[in-house]
């Protein structure tokens, strides 16, 4: 890392934790040119692999944030997964994927390898981002205007003032417990080693689990390659076995070993790091705190079952950006922070329940769900319809149907796909340089979709003058027939729309015609002015 630089008196964005969430916060606040100082009480990036599947969602995030290429270059895609019930196979399941897409389903890569990839990106705007290494927050307070947080650092101790201050620093959030807040959920017992190991390896990258495996007789296990030969490799412990015991190399080795024999992995291999895991469906009820607003695990903590901790701190970074971006920059009234809280708490609340679910599959908590696994097991054996029983529900980005931000819909449409609230569907388009993904134009701006039958009329052009993008979806420029299709028009050459989607990527409203009066009035009734 640099040698500590002097800290700033005040900043418009104080973001408590460097982890991935917080580093990619302040990434996608200097999109938006808003200067921000993180906070990190760690000296480095993380140690061990902890969040490792990287959904499509998060990875259209990590492009904005500047981290795209990075990230391709170095993660392992994968579409699918194997469960086993002892020795035979009970489920293969594969995710929707198809040659256009600009993403894998998933990729399988380290934590420390995202958060060194997007504090990367960071160095290319020192002008708006700082990082604070070593430096711990140690107290929270309001005077009505900005909020005073006090660190301690390399350089001493410091008071900083700060318009809003994001804390991101995880499920142990100093933040929070600054301002005595609890959160409101079930721990479950059920107890997981979670081990790194680098070994060669020539299977494909998919996600393994063993339930009842012989190399771990009663135990549930888990394997997902990882990038430079590593494989990560989690497993139950049994009740009753001490936890600290349970930790020893001597301990860990030989159920490694076991399993790896059994698979057939032969070659020569080393383990590199271990931890324990115990599940946790945790949130707060809400995320804003007057001047303080809380993303990631200092937000909510999430199963890793089903991989939607992270990717779900990463949706929560999108969210907020854009909206202090607008705050602080006076195209909105701090009102619309209530928005952030009200939107991604019942998001949480919704990858809670997947979790939940998928936990007490992974790692039954009583006789009664344990018995009721085993027999889906079993069954699965000769009966395909009990088979997605068993699927792992892997991370899906969550609609705001609710949300009060969300616009009309008028006219008729033949998809819900992108009704208001939803995420905005993937299409490759033709665009002036080449074929382009929609996602690639969504991270900054509001963005209109111009669903034309021939060239651009002069008012909806005009749509950027009022700050909102325009992207022009003329017949020939959908190439595949998958924007018209996704988007939900009806067939035919004259069928026009527009389609108005957030800086994050959601969609906010739709309207049949090309008249862009009501986007605007759209925009103005919710307070936005971009």
């Amino acid at each position: 890392m640099t040698q500590p630089q002097p800290l700033p008196g005040g900043i418009p964005v104080l973001i408590a934790g460097g982890g991935p969430v917080g580093l990619t916060l302040a990434a996608l606040l200097a999109r938006h040119g808003i200067r921000s100082l993180v906070v990190e009480a760690d000296e480095g990036y993380c140690t061990g692999s902890r969040a490792i599947c990287i959904s499509r969602r998060s990875q259209e995030i990590l492009a904005t944030a500047g981290a795209g290429a990075a990230l391709a270059a170095k993660a392992l895609p994968w579409t699918g997964g194997r469960s086993y019930w002892r020795n035979r196979e009970v489920l293969h399941f594969t995710m929707p994927s198809e040659p256009t897409e600009r993403f894998a389903p998933m990729v399988n890569i380290q934590q420390y390898h995202v958060e060194a990839f997007v504090h990367e990106a960071l160095r290319r705007a020192p002008e708006l981002v700082q990082v604070a290494w070593s430096t711990r927050v140690t107290g929270v307070s309001e005077d009505g205007e900005q909020v005073l947080v006090d660190v301690e650092g390399p350089s001493g101790r410091q008071r900083i003032r700060a318009d809003y201050l994001a804390a991101c620093d995880g499920g142990r959030s100093t933040v929070r417990e600054q301002l005595g807040l609890q959160f409101e959920g079930t721990q479950y017992e059920g107890r997981y080693v979670i081990v790194d190991i680098v070994q060669k390896t020539r299977r494909p990258v998919e996600r393994l689990a063993w339930f009842d495996p012989p190399s771990n007789p009663g135990s549930t296990l888990l394997m997902h390659r990882q990038p430079d030969d590593v494989w990560r490799i989690d497993y139950q412990l049994a009740d009753g076995e001490d936890a600290a015991e349970a930790l020893q190399p001597q301990n860990i080795l030989p159920r490694v070993q076991s399993h790896l024999a059994m698979i057939g992995e032969h070659e020569p291999w080393e383990m590199l790091w271990a931890s324990m895991y115990t599940a946790k469906c945790l949130t707060l009820p809400s995320y804003r705190q007057g001047r303080v607003l809380f993303a990631g695990d200092a937000a909510h903590l999430v199963p890793i079952f089903g991989v939607r901790g992270l990717n779900s701190g990463l949706d929560d970074a999108a969210n907020l950006a854009w909206k202090l971006a607008l705050v602080l920059a006076g195209g909105a009234g701090p009102a619309l922070l209530d928005s952030y809280s009200q939107e991604r708490v019942p998001a949480a609340r919704e990858n809670i329940a997947y979790g939940a679910k998928s936990t007490e599959f992974m790692a039954p908590p009583d006789f009664a769900f344990r018995l009721m696994r085993e027999a889906t097991l079993r069954l699965a054996l000769d009966e395909p319809a009990v088979r997605p029983l068993i699927n792992p529900r892997q991370s899906a980005p969550v609609a705001y149907a609710a949300s009060r931000l969300n616009g009309p819909e008028h006219g008729t449409w033949t998809s819900e796909q992108a009704a208001p609230g939803q995420p905005a569907p993937e299409a490759l388009v033709q665009g002036p340089q080449g074929p382009v993904h929609l996602t690639q134009c969504f991270g900054t701006d509001f963005v209109c979709l111009v669903f034309g039958d021939g060239a651009l009329p002069h008012a909806v052009a005009d749509l950027a003058a009022h700050g909102v993008g325009v992207v022009d979806i003329a017949p020939e420029a959908d190439l595949h027939g998958q924007a018209r299709l996704r988007y939900g028009l009806p067939g035919g050459q004259g069928a026009t729309a527009l389609v108005l989607v957030r800086p994050d990527g959601y969609v906010m409203g739709r309207w049949r015609g090309l008249d862009p009066a009501p986007v605007l009035e759209c925009l103005r009734e919710k307070g936005l002015q971009p």
